[in-house]
């Protein structure tokens, strides 16, 4: 008998009816010579530290730090899990062969391995890869098996994670908060959750320690349009002043008109953390929200595999993209275009070498029907972003009109779309979301037709503007930091250059950022995430760069590939690990301050934030700053404009959530 295991009830019962094991039995299914069974995620975890000696039951400065010579692995403590292990167990050990189904990724992986590891497997085990749960799908994964150990590796970086987030994670939490916890806040530090943490409280300090300095725009309008000065900003008054003097009165002279056409093509395919972030810009969904919902409809058979950290296909995909076009209900409007034609390959898509276990999410062809408004949204996404890579580029045409009054030059530029392209599936978007801070003013504009060497009156103005501070992350921005080691990269070619060196994994950030809140670190204010007290007291208190340094964690991260794709081996990596931790604990019992955090509660967190005590410069309460502010574009949204209130200037777009203020 032929035992398959797979990572859920519902995956296993798509198997077995592929298979032909249709008998329902308690824990598993059985037929035509197979018994398939399931997990319910994870059923084993590694040891906990009393579990190697009872002198690390206590929470003990001294016992730190604690570092098994070998790690183990047990059931964790469930009445349904060891239920279900025992008829796992009993399946294998007489078992002729088995099929590891778990998903196809390092977790997916390391999940079945332990429960085999657990339940004594002694046969042959073969391995099904697939990236969806299509029928189709499951019946190609089953006639091309693969051995096992073509999968070490996958299972080494997994295991040597596991073992790293323990030796940080126990020693670092137990030392913090033995250290400075005041017996009442447990301080969890982890390899990964810490430099997240950082990310956020960093950026804040940022936001209370800058000062809006004044700058000083000199433009003016010619023919109802307004031209800026090349030269720029200009710091100092007195010297815009004088620019304004030399052009007043004087005519505007056009010197120049040149016309450019260029192209846009589409934008990239989807890997979980763009998608995260789009869901995040368009509907304010949280990155743990996005991933439950794109795995569900991964098991409903609508998306393929959804934790891929990659925006393109392999080359064997490219056959089966005309039949997954004609499965997508309700975009026929989009896919008509395309039909009968032969669809473009473009490198930009279909890329062999930019794809290790998974390929970007795509619809799998399967017609959707019965979708939460929610489920809409992301599949609409996933569906429009599909199509789009195989419509022609953008052109658009961009006119640069170059002025000159007295010795000070103008400019304005205006761009218009002349073949919409790819930009017809996101005509009521104009852009999609994944874009659109990378083109914002980038927006289309007519100009009037101008001629080189015409002249004319014009109205000239030196606007007073003041510098903005940087936004604070919301969860699309944080996923973005945490994809790029701290570097918010919109590029999406540059992004794609530095994701070696991400914090973290696509399938685990959501469930990072999810831990910063539970454990009291961050709080939510509308869609901006705001770190805590507690949160900036532990970040302060972390001297050693080795925890929060999103640079040398995403090194880290680089060695758990490499040690995946076998350029790295796993036990150094534990023994570099093993040596870091005891250098971070004798360091950090070597502070003899008496420094404390913090210790909030739930019913703290839903106070309002108490008014901060340090005094913020203001800004100029004058009839030119009040002028300069009013109907400028908001700093917050970037959508609306700066308008007055009854207290203080706010953005036009408050009622569309926009939360921006300035008191007078």
């Amino acid at each position: 008998m032929i035992v398959c295991i797979a990572e859920k009830p519902s995956v296993a019962k798509d198997i077995a009816r592929i298979i032909g094991a249709t008998s329902s039995k308690d824990g598993y299914m059985e037929g035509n010579g197979y018994q398939v069974t399931w997990t319910f995620g994870h059923l084993c975890t590694l040891k906990e530290p009393h579990d190697y000696t009872p002198m690390w039951k206590s929470w003990s400065l001294s016992s730190l730090p604690m570092l098994p010579a070998r790690f183990g692995i047990k059931l964790i403590e469930d009445q349904g899990i060891k239920k279900q292990f025992a008829v796992i167990e009993r399946l294998m050990q007489a078992a002729d062969g088995i099929i590891n189904c778990g998903d196809a990724g390092q977790e997916g992986e390391l999940i079945q391995r332990w429960v085999m590891q657990k339940a004594g497997a002694k046969c042959p085990v073969r391995r099904l890869w697939i990236s969806s749960m299509t029928d189709e799908a499951i019946r190609e994964g089953f006639a091309q098996l693969k051995d096992q150990d073509d999968y070490q590796p996958l299972y080494l970086a997994g295991l040597s994670r596991a073992i790293g987030d323990w030796i940080l994670g126990m020693n670092a939490t137990r030392l913090y908060t033995l250290k400075y916890g005041q017996n009442r806040q447990v301080l969890s530090v982890g390899r990964v959750q810490t430099p997240t943490l950082a990310l956020i409280v960093n950026r804040q300090k940022e936001i209370e320690n800058f000062k809006p300095e004044p700058y000083y725009i000199l433009s003016t309008i010619y023919r109802d349009t307004t031209f800026t000065a090349t030269k720029g900003k200009f710091t100092n008054k007195e010297e815009g002043e004088q620019s304004f003097a030399l052009i007043e009165g004087k005519p505007f002279t056009v010197t120049g008109v040149q016309k450019k056409n260029g192209t846009e093509a589409p934008p990239h395919l989807y890997d979980l953390t763009s998608l995260q972030v789009d869901c995040n810009k368009k509907f304010a969904m949280s990155a743990e929200m996005t991933l439950n919902i794109i795995q569900g409809l991964y098991e409903k058979k609508l998306t393929t595999y959804p934790r891929v950290d990659t925006t393109y296909l392999t080359d064997d995909i490219y056959a089966k993209c005309p039949q997954i076009l004609g499965g997508l209900r309700g975009y026929e409007t989009y896919i008509q275009p395309l039909a009968g034609k032969k669809l473009p390959k473009s490198k930009k898509v279909f890329d062999n070498s930019k794809v290790t276990d998974h390929h970007a999410i795509i619809p799998t062809g399967v017609p959707a029907q019965n979708l939460t408004d929610m489920e809409r949204h992301v599949y609409d996404l996933i569906a429009r972003r599909f199509i789009a890579v195989f419509y022609p580029d953008c052109k658009f045409a961009t006119t640069t009109v170059t002025g000159k009054v007295d010795e000070v030059e103008f400019k304005v530029t205006g761009k218009t779309i002349l073949e919409q392209g790819w930009r017809a599936i996101y005509a009521k978007d104009v852009k999609p979301a994944d874009d659109e801070e990378a083109k914002k003013g980038d927006e289309e504009r007519t100009l009037p037709v101008f001629t080189k060497g015409e002249s004319g009156e014009h109205k000239p103005t030196l606007t007073e503007k003041f510098t903005q501070p940087p936004k604070p992350h919301t969860e699309a921005s944080l996923l973005r930091a945490m994809e790029t080691a701290g570097k918010l990269v919109e590029n999406e070619e540059l992004r794609a250059a530095m994701k070696e060196n991400g914090i973290g994994r696509p399938s685990s950030r959501a469930s990072i950022i999810e831990t910063l809140f539970k454990r009291h670190y961050i709080r939510r204010e509308r869609k901006n995430l705001i770190a805590t007290p507690t949160g900036i007291e532990l970040i302060d208190l972390i001297r050693e760069d080795l925890l929060k340094s999103c640079e040398l964690t995403g090194i880290w991260e680089k060695k758990l590939r490499d040690i995946e794709h076998k350029k790295y081996d796993a036990a150094q990596f534990v023994e570099e690990l093993k040596a870091q931790i005891t250098e971070i604990v004798r360091d950090v019992l070597k502070d003899n301050s008496n420094r404390r955090v913090t210790v909030l509660t739930e019913e703290d967190l839903k106070k309002k934030p108490a008014a901060r005590t340090k005094k913020k410069e203001k800004t100029p309460d004058t009839n030119s700053a009040e002028s300069s502010i009013l109907n400028q574009q908001c700093p917050l949204c970037g959508k609306g404009i700066i308008i007055r209130g009854k207290t203080a200037y706010g953005c036009s777009r408050w009622r569309e959530g926009c939360n921006w203020r300035k008191p007078f």
